[in-house]
């Protein structure tokens, strides 16, 4: 072990009181942080979460994602790894609760899960024992200095997927040098998601790197959903409807604002208001009644009636189902500096898309987007107010955007076969 690396190391083990006292305190919100805190300590069982008994002999690929975002973006490469590696177990980590009922929710028994333990030689050292993988797969961003050092001291080919990496994490990176340099050093192959994030890779010391393209292209959306969100919009109505999906606390009452004042020229709109984590689902519940709105509640099952002017999607693993029910979209996380979220989810059912600038989080991305039509950012609770009120008085303007995206999302399809050609290749070589 480097000095580099040791004094990582004793960091780590300094602060894994603080980390699992914050579990503790988060699990008063949200009991799921209270649970299963062996895993986080590389205590797994021999089948994870998942129920693949019978199969315990088969070799394993591992996948890490780590929350909500990551999982559904690597959905496709999930199924097809459970296609193409039928000799094979696959074994999916999270970091958060949401992220690990997400796995569950989307891939049920077919995989086994389990949390990603926190980075120390032993919870490291005890989860690969119990898992033994054959292959490492890490979706985007995550770099762990004992994980990494592991896999290589054990010769499992490790591979960063979808990997992207900000002007923001670089700098932050940058005070590390030689940690992450050797860290990154222990890595197979890192296959970026676009020219400037290979870029932002080698600038930290990591070899090889190639630009594989963005595997969120690839979204899967099940027919069904498609199918549900129309029956929706028959049972609301002819009125329009803007989804705001994946909000921050900060954002909601400024879309609330914004939502009141159109509701002067278009009074039947109806909001469909999606907070991002669900321990704020009672928070933005009260400020809409703070604001003079009650809410129709999924959660509660509410009706949407004629008199309801906001629904709140307090539930997990419906965001695509309120984009196939809504003419508009805003994609949150991008009013306040945290980053952005994915928007081609609502791209895929040919919607436009509404963005505040803090989008740094998919930069490349949205970049092309924005160039094309297909997003419209806005600074500022006017201008969103201003483009959605656009919008919902031109629908032929609003339907070239949302078609310009539809059309992005198919032209850039494929990444998921280009990453499994690599997977393979890695495969044999074992």
């Amino acid at each position: 072990m480097s000095w580099r690396r040791f004094l990582y190391t004793c960091i780590v083990y300094l602060l894994l009181p603080v980390l699992l006292g914050r579990l503790f305190w988060k699990g008063r919100g949200n009991k799921a942080y209270s649970q299963r805190w062996s895993e986080r300590l590389g205590f797994v069982s021999a089948s994870g979460q998942g129920n693949r008994s019978g199969q315990a002999h088969l070799p394993v690929i591992c996948l890490h994602v780590v929350s909500v975002g990551e999982t559904m973006a690597a959905r496709p490469l999930v199924e097809q790894l459970l296609v193409q590696f039928p000799e094979h177990r696959l074994w999916v980590t999270s970091t958060t609760p949401t992220g690990s009922d997400t796995v569950l929710r989307l891939f049920g028994e077919r995989v086994e899960h389990s949390y990603l333990p926190y980075d120390t030689p032993g919870a490291v050292r005890r989860f690969i024992k119990h898992v033994q993988p054959e292959l490492f797969l890490v979706v985007e961003t995550e770099i762990w200095p004992n994980l990494f050092a592991a896999c290589a001291q054990q010769r499992i080919p490790l591979l960063l997927v979808n990997a992207r990496l900000s002007e923001r994490s670089v700098r932050r990176y940058q005070r590390f040098p030689g940690l992450v340099a050797e860290t990154l050093q222990c890595v197979t192959s890192i296959l970026a998601r676009g020219e400037q994030d290979a870029e932002h890779f080698r600038s930290l010391g990591a070899m090889p790197v190639e630009v594989a393209g963005d595997i969120k292209f690839d979204v899967v959306v099940d027919e069904r959903i498609h199918q549900q969100g129309q029956a929706l919009r028959r049972n609301w109505g002819q009125r329009p409807v803007w989804c705001a999906g994946s909000t921050h606390e900060g954002e909601d009452v400024l879309l609330l604002a914004a939502h009141l004042q159109l509701q002067k020229i278009f009074p039947d709109l109806l909001l469909i208001l999606v907070p991002r984590h669900p321990e704020r689902f009672a928070a933005v519940a009260e400020l809409c009644l703070q604001q003079g709105v009650k809410p129709a509640r999924r959660s509660c099952d509410d009706p949407v009636t004629d008199d309801t002017f906001v629904l709140l999607g307090d539930s997990m693993g419906e965001l695509l189902l309120w984009y196939a029910a809504s003419d508009i979209a805003f994609v949150g996380g991008s009013l306040v500096a945290v980053g952005g979220h994915n928007p081609l989810e609502a791209h895929y059912f040919s919607m436009p898309v509404l963005s505040g600038q803090y989008t740094h989080n998919f930069s490349d991305l949205y970049s092309v987007l924005v160039d094309a039509g297909a997003v419209v950012q806005v600074n500022s609770t006017i201008e969103l107010q201003n483009q959605l009120s656009d919008w919902l008085a031109d629908d032929p303007a609003r339907q070239v955007s949302g078609r310009v995206g539809k059309q992005l999302l198919e032209k850039n399809r494929g990444v998921t076969t280009r990453l499994l050609e690599v997977i393979h290749t890695c495969l044999n070589r074992v």
